[in-house]
């Protein structure tokens, strides 16, 4: 059989080398307790870190709005598929996180790539961090600019970069929450050096958004950086508000930049009004329930506790994400297989999504876990790690 594109090579060669993926089918709403393809398990790597995807509230406001609106938007915001509940939540969204305007997104990925691509282009300078998020990588490499990758965290790295650019715009653009590590970007020191440089600062804050700061309004909260500090804030609304979409939020001028020039929102259907809705009540539960961010907290302080103290070497960090490195990809498979034979479910994360040698299991805690279910998985891991 003809195959001119050579793709049964390149997945050959994937699976030889123990980096092939395969979709598992998740049969039930997500949750502490799932069921994936007809079995139950404790659930230990999904971003829904607040457990708002399966909310009663949440659920309510979508069904309401779907009754009222549909279900699809119909068109791009600027055709006429811009509601008053897309509207709404821009508004509630820019209020929240302490910024002029915000810029509604259908995905993250294409808000990443929209905002990138439309403030710099040929003859300025895009500087991220080499464990920026593939989207990251992704828009600033098509963006055209002189793409730079400094090394993780390193801030010599960057400005000895910055020294050196003769480039009519800088953009330093970083994850706030990295989320195959879990650790934070120092934004306030990066803020600093932006501000040295003459350079503006972008964060993506896809894993902290809803989750971190004293009001949960993310990291921009979390290091207490306003919009002149941060200019550029995306977040998204899958993870810690467990809905979907994403968003821009800074001054008013970015946002009418993004509408003029991002090509993702522009040529993009928006995402339906009932979402909208749902992502509105999960806002209004962030900002109220604190009991639900404290409880994280908890969680995430007694396992790197107990993890600690049974010898299991987690990497740095004090967020949800909680990865347990292993190395060797054809050992994180056998592992997280092993996992799942005793019913909890954590995906190994390999190459390409992390650096060669790099494989883990990618743990993530969820206000909707309970103590007892992270002392169950504590025993697992040491059952099958150590």
């Amino acid at each position: 059989m003809s195959d001119p594109l050579q793709l049964t090579a390149a997945l050959n060669e994937r699976k030889s080398n123990h980096l092939y993926r395969q979709r598992r089918t998740l049969e039930s709403a997500q949750g502490a307790e799932v069921i994936v393809d007809g079995k139950a398990y404790l659930n230990f790597c999904s971003n829904d870190y607040l457990g708002l995807a399966n909310h009663p509230d949440v659920i309510a406001a979508f069904t309401s709005v779907a009754n009222d609106f549909g279900v699809g938007s119909g068109a791009s915001h600027l055709v006429c598929g811009h509601s008053r509940w897309h509207h709404q939540l821009e508004e509630e969204l820019a209020d929240f996180v302490g910024r002029d305007r915000a810029v509604l997104f259908s995905t993250g990925y294409m808000a990443n790539l929209g905002v990138v691509n439309a403030l710099v282009g040929k003859q300025d300078a895009v500087f991220e961090d080499k464990l920026n998020h593939a989207s990251l990588l992704d828009a600033g490499l098509l963006s055209g600019a002189r793409f730079q990758r400094f090394l993780h965290n390193d801030l010599a790295n960057l400005e000895a970069r910055l020294k050196k650019s003769t480039d009519n715009k800088k953009l330093i653009v970083v994850d706030s929450v990295f989320s195959m590590d879990g650790d934070l970007a120092p934004l306030d020191n990066l803020a600093a050096l932006a501000k040295q440089y003459n350079a503006a600062l972008m964060a993506d804050d896809a894993h902290g958004f809803g989750v971190l700061g004293e009001t949960g309004a993310g990291s921009a909260d979390y290091f207490n950086l306003d919009q002149q500090q941060l200019p550029v804030l995306m977040g998204t609304l899958g993870k810690g508000l467990g809905s979907f979409g994403a968003f821009v939020a800074g001054s008013e001028e970015l946002a009418e930049t993004l509408i003029q020039f991002a090509r993702p929102y522009i040529y993009t259907t928006a995402i339906p009004p009932a979402v909208a809705a749902a992502s509105l009540a999960s806002l209004n539960i962030v900002r109220n329930d604190v009991d639900r961010r404290q409880h994280l907290q908890s969680l995430i302080a007694y396992f790197k506790q107990q993890a600690e103290q049974l010898g299991l070497t987690l990497m740095p960090s004090i967020t949800a994400i909680q990865p347990l490195m292993i190395g060797d990809s054809e050992q994180a498979m056998a592992i997280s297989e092993a996992l799942l034979e005793r019913g909890f479910l954590i995906s190994a994360i390999r190459p390409p999504t992390v650096p060669a040698n790099s494989a883990r299991l990618r743990i993530t805690l969820s206000a909707a876990h309970s103590k007892t279910q992270v002392d169950r998985l504590l025993t697992a891991l040491a059952e099958v790690v150590l």
